[in-house]
């Protein structure tokens, strides 16, 4: 059985130990020692890294009894000196004691109960159960959290049975048999836990909310502490001054005048589309004006062809469809091909009237084996782009000619 020393202090940074096995895995080797201070992921806190001597710990698992390292070179057995990552190791307890203490003042505060609990490389994670959760009330949590870390008060590790935990008044009962260890804040929290945790409250510097977000019964937290808010508050600062340079305005304005933008991108959008569907009618009605004159439509379809210099995808679809009579608008013609183009982003439209005979899928895909691009459709329309804009006039006639040669 391995002792566990993280048990008793989180703050050991190096040990001795002895090597009791040591067994190839794949490309790495699995050791078990007779005591270490590497913490297996568990509880949804990661693994510990480091080293036991010359070897590299990449990997820590719990195995019940004992717990595994999983090293980068195989170690002699008998004494070994292992050395924590002890900024990795702290960061750790950093964001774990500040979830103690997060959870702990939703309890408190609202009776919200945490469910679960993920410690990440970037940012940390609670899922909590509650029929509903504001933005107000996340605030208040966040602000007697760090309240908490500012007295800075004591974290204690205690050992106890399931029953004398639950008359010490923990906050979340466990099923399990014999001596449980406990995490306590002074007169804050008393939670089973068997993971690497702070000293005291004030060594998790403070905490920051991030995000939240529902999760069918339960909202999911985001949230940093320690280093890891410094440095996200920093970053975001630096975001934030960016923001307000580019919109020349004050940091406070950023939001507003970030609305205001977006309203009026708003409304310029649906002015173009307005524009669009207008220009859309009146060049299908000269496209289809001056398009190829067919005496009898019913032999064979009107071919349309239109080359436009800078279309765009969106608008070469609406043309095309306004066209054939896919759509409503002036001027659509029945019995209609179209093939459409734009001479400046390589985009080609194909479309045809509805109970045509021909197949545009299959015509594009032909076509661009020979001229090269992507894209594809059905039966009645089909869009791609070429990969040289300039061949869009050749690849337009050459979609001409197959259809007329195919009758």
């Amino acid at each position: 059985m391995t002792e566990r020393l993280y048990y008793h202090d989180s703050f050991v940074k190096e040990f001795e130990a002895q090597v009791v096995s040591c067994e190839p895995e794949a490309e790495r080797w699995k050791i078990v020692l007779d005591r270490t201070a590497f913490y297996p992921t568990s509880g949804g806190q990661p693994h510990d890294l480091g080293s036991l001597g010359a070897a590299s710990i990449v990997e820590v698992s719990d195995a019940e009894t004992h717990i595994v390292h999983y090293a980068s070179a195989a170690l002699p057995l008998g004494k070994v000196r292992g050395k924590i990552d002890w900024p990795r190791r702290f960061d750790h307890m950093q964001q774990h004691t500040a979830q103690h203490l997060l959870s702990a003042a939703f309890i408190e505060l609202f009776g919200v109960p945490t469910v679960s609990f993920h410690l990440g490389a970037e940012i940390c994670t609670i899922d909590l159960k509650a029929p509903s959760l504001t933005q107000r009330q996340l605030e208040q949590a966040e602000r007697r959290t760090n309240e908490i870390i500012f007295e800075d008060r004591v974290v204690s590790v205690r050992f106890g049975t399931a029953e004398e935990l639950a008359v010490a008044g923990v906050r979340k009962s466990v099923d399990r048999v014999g001596v449980l260890r406990a995490v306590e804040i002074d007169r804050m929290d008393l939670q089973p836990c068997g993971g690497t945790h702070l000293s005291r409250t004030g060594q998790a510097g403070m905490i920051l909310i991030r995000k939240l977000e529902r999760r069918r019964d339960e909202y999911r937290v985001e949230f940093v502490a320690g280093n890891r808010a410094l440095e996200t508050a920093r970053a975001d600062y630096a975001t934030l001054t960016q923001a307000a340079a580019a919109l020349t305005c004050g940091l406070p304005e950023v939001s507003a005048v970030v609305a205001k933008i977006i309203e009026e991108r708003r409304t310029q959008h649906s002015a173009r589309r307005n524009l669009e569907d207008r220009l859309a009618d009146f060049e299908a009605t000269a496209l289809i004006r001056g398009g190829e004159d067919r005496p009898t439509p019913d032999e064979h379809p009107r071919v349309i062809v239109g080359l436009l210099e800078d279309a765009s995808p969106s608008y070469l679809t609406l043309l095309a469809a306004r066209i054939t009579g896919s759509a409503a608008g002036a001027g659509a013609a029945r019995h209609v091909v179209a093939f459409l183009g734009s001479r400046t982003s390589g985009h080609v439209a194909l479309a045809q009237s509805k109970g045509s005979a021909g197949d545009l899928g299959a015509n594009l895909r032909e076509a661009l084996k020979r001229f090269g691009g992507k894209g594809g459709g059905g039966k009645d329309f089909a869009q791609a782009v070429l990969g040289d804009p300039a061949k869009v006039p050749d690849f337009l006639d050459h979609l001409k000619m197959t259809l007329s040669a195919n009758g």
